[in-house]
Protein backbone atom coordinates (compact mmCIF):
# COMPACT_ATOMS: atom_id res chain seq x y z
CA UNK A 1 0.00 0.00 0.00
CA UNK A 2 3.33 2.78 0.93
CA UNK A 3 4.58 1.95 -2.49
CA UNK A 4 0.63 2.34 -4.26
CA UNK A 5 0.50 5.85 -2.77
CA UNK A 6 3.63 6.55 -2.94
CA UNK A 7 3.62 6.04 -7.35
CA UNK A 8 -0.02 7.53 -7.01
CA UNK A 9 1.56 10.83 -5.57
CA UNK A 10 4.04 10.58 -8.02
CA UNK A 11 1.88 10.65 -10.92
CA UNK A 12 -0.57 13.12 -9.83
CA UNK A 13 2.11 15.55 -9.26
CA UNK A 14 3.51 14.56 -13.13
CA UNK A 15 -0.21 14.73 -14.38
CA UNK A 16 -0.76 18.12 -12.66
CA UNK A 17 0.83 20.18 -14.89
CA UNK A 18 -0.60 19.51 -17.57
CA UNK A 19 -4.01 18.57 -16.53
CA UNK A 20 -5.88 21.77 -17.76
CA UNK A 21 -5.19 20.54 -21.53
CA UNK A 22 -7.98 17.92 -21.83
CA UNK A 23 -10.57 20.39 -20.43
CA UNK A 24 -9.52 23.27 -22.56
CA UNK A 25 -9.95 20.83 -25.56
CA UNK A 26 -13.27 18.98 -24.41
CA UNK A 27 -14.70 23.06 -23.90
CA UNK A 28 -12.77 23.85 -27.55
CA UNK A 29 -15.11 20.90 -28.61
CA UNK A 30 -18.23 22.25 -27.39
CA UNK A 31 -17.57 25.40 -27.85
CA UNK A 32 -16.82 24.88 -31.86
CA UNK A 33 -19.92 21.67 -32.54
CA UNK A 34 -22.63 24.92 -32.31
CA UNK A 35 -21.09 26.97 -34.97
CA UNK A 36 -20.78 23.52 -36.85
CA UNK A 37 -24.18 22.76 -36.83
CA UNK A 38 -26.40 25.93 -36.31
CA UNK A 39 -28.31 27.34 -33.93
CA UNK A 40 -31.41 24.85 -34.11
CA UNK A 41 -31.78 23.70 -30.40
CA UNK A 42 -33.22 20.69 -30.81
CA UNK A 43 -30.39 19.11 -32.82
CA UNK A 44 -28.08 20.40 -30.46
CA UNK A 45 -29.77 18.50 -27.44
CA UNK A 46 -30.45 15.16 -29.24
CA UNK A 47 -26.68 14.80 -30.97
CA UNK A 48 -25.06 16.92 -27.81
CA UNK A 49 -24.45 14.16 -25.61
CA UNK A 50 -23.04 12.01 -28.45
CA UNK A 51 -20.43 15.26 -29.23
CA UNK A 52 -19.45 15.49 -25.33
CA UNK A 53 -18.42 11.97 -25.27
CA UNK A 54 -16.50 11.81 -28.49
CA UNK A 55 -14.68 14.98 -26.66
CA UNK A 56 -13.89 12.93 -23.92
CA UNK A 57 -12.66 10.13 -24.97
CA UNK A 58 -9.98 12.58 -27.49
CA UNK A 59 -9.55 14.13 -23.93
CA UNK A 60 -8.82 11.52 -22.27
CA UNK A 61 -6.21 10.05 -25.44
CA UNK A 62 -4.28 13.25 -25.16
CA UNK A 63 -2.26 12.64 -22.22
CA UNK A 64 -1.75 9.22 -23.24
CA UNK A 65 1.60 8.97 -24.52
CA UNK A 66 3.17 10.26 -20.99
CA UNK A 67 1.88 7.50 -19.26
CA UNK A 68 4.11 4.99 -19.43
CA UNK A 69 6.97 6.11 -21.99
CA UNK A 70 8.83 8.46 -20.30
CA UNK A 71 9.36 6.31 -17.22
CA UNK A 72 10.14 2.98 -19.17
CA UNK A 73 12.56 5.15 -21.22
CA UNK A 74 14.28 6.59 -18.22
CA UNK A 75 14.60 3.38 -16.15
CA UNK A 76 11.91 4.28 -13.52
CA UNK A 77 9.76 1.41 -14.19
CA UNK A 78 12.64 -1.20 -14.19
CA UNK A 79 13.75 0.45 -10.89
CA UNK A 80 10.61 -0.61 -8.99
CA UNK A 81 10.97 -3.76 -10.71
CA UNK A 82 14.27 -3.87 -8.78
CA UNK A 83 12.71 -2.65 -5.38
CA UNK A 84 10.33 -5.13 -5.69
CA UNK A 85 7.35 -3.71 -6.68
CA UNK A 86 4.94 -5.19 -9.29
CA UNK A 87 4.42 -4.48 -12.66
CA UNK A 88 0.39 -4.84 -11.85
CA UNK A 89 0.89 -2.35 -8.64
CA UNK A 90 2.85 0.14 -10.54
CA UNK A 91 -0.29 -0.06 -13.66
CA UNK A 92 -2.96 0.48 -10.83
CA UNK A 93 -1.36 3.18 -9.03
CA UNK A 94 -0.99 5.06 -12.76
CA UNK A 95 -4.59 4.10 -13.98
CA UNK A 96 -6.07 5.88 -10.78
CA UNK A 97 -3.82 8.86 -11.26
CA UNK A 98 -4.99 9.11 -14.98
CA UNK A 99 -8.71 9.44 -14.16
CA UNK A 100 -8.32 11.61 -11.18
CA UNK A 101 -5.91 14.31 -13.31
CA UNK A 102 -8.65 14.09 -16.24
CA UNK A 103 -12.13 12.75 -15.29
CA UNK A 104 -13.47 14.94 -12.14
CA UNK A 105 -12.27 18.12 -13.76
CA UNK A 106 -13.75 16.95 -17.29
CA UNK A 107 -16.88 16.81 -15.25
CA UNK A 108 -17.20 19.79 -13.78
CA UNK A 109 -16.57 21.42 -17.54
CA UNK A 110 -19.86 19.62 -18.65
CA UNK A 111 -21.82 22.50 -16.55
CA UNK A 112 -20.54 25.60 -19.03
CA UNK A 113 -20.30 23.07 -21.83
CA UNK A 114 -24.15 21.68 -21.23
CA UNK A 115 -25.26 25.52 -21.75
CA UNK A 116 -23.42 25.47 -25.39
CA UNK A 117 -24.81 22.04 -26.20
CA UNK A 118 -28.52 22.92 -25.00
CA UNK A 119 -28.69 20.36 -22.44
CA UNK A 120 -31.23 20.63 -20.31
CA UNK A 121 -30.96 19.23 -16.91
CA UNK A 122 -31.90 15.89 -17.22
CA UNK A 123 -29.58 15.12 -20.07
CA UNK A 124 -26.83 17.23 -17.67
CA UNK A 125 -27.67 14.99 -15.14
CA UNK A 126 -27.20 11.33 -17.30
CA UNK A 127 -24.00 12.97 -19.23
CA UNK A 128 -22.38 13.93 -15.69
CA UNK A 129 -23.27 10.01 -14.40
CA UNK A 130 -22.25 8.33 -17.44
CA UNK A 131 -19.03 10.01 -17.66
CA UNK A 132 -18.49 8.89 -14.14
CA UNK A 133 -19.24 5.70 -14.85
CA UNK A 134 -17.16 5.01 -17.89
CA UNK A 135 -13.85 7.48 -17.76
CA UNK A 136 -12.56 4.76 -15.63
CA UNK A 137 -12.62 2.81 -18.52
CA UNK A 138 -11.29 5.15 -20.56
CA UNK A 139 -8.37 5.67 -18.19
CA UNK A 140 -7.77 1.87 -18.27
CA UNK A 141 -7.89 1.94 -21.68
CA UNK A 142 -5.48 4.61 -22.03
CA UNK A 143 -3.26 2.92 -19.89
CA UNK A 144 -3.06 -0.30 -21.20
CA UNK A 145 -2.38 1.41 -24.37
CA UNK A 146 -0.26 3.68 -23.55
CA UNK A 147 1.88 0.12 -22.29
CA UNK A 148 1.18 -1.86 -25.33
CA UNK A 149 3.33 1.35 -27.10
CA UNK A 150 5.68 2.16 -25.25
CA UNK A 151 8.45 0.78 -26.75
CA UNK A 152 7.31 0.83 -30.08
CA UNK A 153 8.56 3.22 -32.83
CA UNK A 154 5.98 5.78 -33.64
CA UNK A 155 3.77 4.36 -30.41
CA UNK A 156 2.57 8.16 -30.28
CA UNK A 157 0.71 7.74 -33.87
CA UNK A 158 0.28 4.41 -32.48
CA UNK A 159 -2.04 5.13 -29.46
CA UNK A 160 -4.99 6.35 -31.24
CA UNK A 161 -5.20 3.99 -34.02
CA UNK A 162 -5.45 0.97 -30.89
CA UNK A 163 -7.23 2.95 -28.38
CA UNK A 164 -10.43 4.55 -30.56
CA UNK A 165 -11.19 1.54 -31.83
CA UNK A 166 -11.81 -0.52 -28.42
CA UNK A 167 -13.68 2.52 -26.89
CA UNK A 168 -16.48 3.02 -29.36
CA UNK A 169 -18.84 0.52 -26.67
CA UNK A 170 -18.13 3.15 -24.02
CA UNK A 171 -19.26 6.01 -26.81
CA UNK A 172 -22.33 3.78 -27.73
CA UNK A 173 -23.53 2.70 -24.15
CA UNK A 174 -22.14 6.30 -22.91
CA UNK A 175 -23.75 8.34 -25.55
CA UNK A 176 -27.49 6.20 -25.76
CA UNK A 177 -27.86 6.10 -21.95
CA UNK A 178 -27.21 2.37 -21.54
CA UNK A 179 -25.61 2.79 -18.09
CA UNK A 180 -25.95 -0.90 -16.57
CA UNK A 181 -24.06 -1.90 -19.42
CA UNK A 182 -21.33 1.17 -19.68
CA UNK A 183 -20.89 0.42 -16.18
CA UNK A 184 -20.29 -3.51 -17.07
CA UNK A 185 -18.06 -2.61 -20.07
CA UNK A 186 -16.11 -0.24 -18.06
CA UNK A 187 -15.61 -2.37 -14.94
CA UNK A 188 -14.27 -5.24 -16.61
CA UNK A 189 -11.79 -2.60 -18.48
CA UNK A 190 -10.65 -1.50 -15.37
CA UNK A 191 -9.80 -4.88 -13.91
CA UNK A 192 -8.08 -6.19 -17.03
CA UNK A 193 -6.16 -3.07 -17.33
CA UNK A 194 -3.34 -3.99 -14.64
CA UNK A 195 -2.97 -7.12 -15.70
CA UNK A 196 -2.66 -6.63 -19.44
CA UNK A 197 -0.48 -3.39 -18.95
CA UNK A 198 1.70 -5.16 -16.28
CA UNK A 199 2.42 -8.13 -19.17
CA UNK A 200 3.07 -5.43 -21.60
CA UNK A 201 5.50 -3.61 -19.83
CA UNK A 202 7.34 -6.76 -18.64
CA UNK A 203 6.91 -7.54 -22.44
CA UNK A 204 9.18 -5.26 -23.54
CA UNK A 205 11.64 -5.95 -21.35
CA UNK A 206 12.88 -8.77 -23.61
Amino acid sequence: MKAFTAILARDLRLNAARAALPVMFFLLVATLYPFAVGPDAVLLARTGAGIAWVAALLAALLPVERLIAPDAGEGVLDQYAVRGISEELVTAAKLVAHWLAFAPALMLACVPAAALLALDGARLWQLELGLLIGTPGLAALGLTTAALTASARGGAALTGLVMLPLAVPLLIFGAGGGLKLLAATSLMLVAMAPFAAGAAIRASRT
